[in-house]
């Protein structure tokens, strides 16, 4: 990272910022360019290690490739501001921003529920009903966070 004065790397500051976003991009292998994906999402950590649930219909592209490559890369990104000097008449951008990545599974029939559960808690209170009749047509993947890096600017 060039400017290492942005850096964010204690796994507790990250997790913060990734709880701050509302929507995650999965960067998905396909030749000759990756497909790109953003995603509504929820964090759950279990030990040291983040998992991304990501819920979607039962067929499409996204799958296909997945199946193929559950190897992505994400990006998620928070906290935009303008920010104006006006002294110096020039302007930059708040942000805070999470890049990594891992490797997708699909999650069985019984797992489902529970990451359902986990992407509405961080949308919804604890506990939000929902109805359970869509389940059965519902895909729920969840990524296993291997690496990732956090970068912020923040307003002065």
């Amino acid at each position: 990272m060039r400017r290492k004065d942005r850096e964010v790397t204690e796994f507790d500051a990250l997790l913060d910022i990734v709880r701050r976003c509302d929507v995650c991009r999965l960067a998905i292998p396909n030749e000759p360019l990756p497909y790109l994906v953003p995603l509504n999402f929820g964090e759950e950590v279990v030990g040291n290690t983040l998992y991304l649930y990501f819920h979607s219909a039962q067929e499409g592209t996204k799958l296909d490739l997945l199946r193929q490559h559950p190897q992505v890369t994400f990006e998620m990104d928070c906290g935009h501001q303008l920010v104006l000097n006006d002294e110096k008449m020039s302007c930059t951008m708040a942000y805070e921003s999470i890049i990594g990545l891992g490797t997708v599974d699909f999650c069985a029939n019984q797992e489902k529920v529970h990451g359902l559960d986990i992407i509405m808690r961080h949308y919804h209170a604890e506990d939000f009903p929902y109805s359970q009749a869509p389940i059965p047509q519902t895909t729920v993947l969840r990524l296993k966070v291997e690496a990732m890096t956090g970068k912020h600017r923040r307003a002065k």
